[in-house]
């Protein structure tokens, strides 16, 4: 408390401090190595916990809603909402329906294995199963899915390519497809 205490100097954030110090050297315990003592080694934690926790401090920016308007900023305050935005929800309800849409497009001998691999999120071995086919078949079919999935996005709706990240693995939209699609498969 002491070490935490001079780094803080405030009784109640020290004693945050040193109880997240001692969580963590309980978690990393295998690493002590008996070159130091053990309450040196704990000391180091609690004085790296309480320097870390400083640097969180100095970057965050205070406001105090009690100031006046005058000491204020003209700019207006911005808050991050902890709900979704109307914005991107509607967003990503329409690409949903899009690649709803392009999913159903896909042959369905390809679509099958798609959908039992990249969004029902089985086994390699259990879509091969359930196709009848051996797994390097079952690995063939899929590549060929997901070339063709990614193709037609590419040709018909490249504005969703290039501008989403997770897009860049060909499957990738599937894992937000994710239940919905299995769901209206059914």
């Amino acid at each position: 408390m002491r070490i935490a205490g001079h780094f803080l100097r405030n009784d109640v954030d020290a004693e945050d401090e040193v109880q997240t110090a001692f969580l963590k050297a309980f978690q990393h315990l295998d690493q002590y190595q008996n070159e130091a003592e053990f309450a040196t080694w704990l000391a180091r934690i609690v004085a790296n916990q309480c320097l870390m926790s400083l640097r969180v401090r100095r970057r965050t920016r205070f406001v105090y809603l009690d100031d006046s308007i005058s000491r204020r900023r003209l700019e207006p305050l911005e808050l991050p909402s902890p709900g979704a935005d109307p914005e991107g929800d509607v967003s990503a309800t329409q690409v949903m329906q899009l690649l709803h849409a392009e999913m159903r497009r896909i042959p369905p001998l390809l679509r099958t294995a798609i959908v039992l691999r990249d969004v029902q999120q089985l086994p390699l071995t259990a879509v091969a199963e359930r196709l009848g086919i051996t797994v390097p078949a079952a690995k063939s079919r899929l590549l060929r899915a997901r070339r063709e999935f990614r193709a037609r996005l590419l040709r018909n709706h490249e504005w969703i390519v290039s501008t989403s990240a997770p897009l860049s693995r060909v499957a990738a939209p599937l894992e937000r497809v994710g239940r919905h699609y299995a769901l209206a498969a059914q």
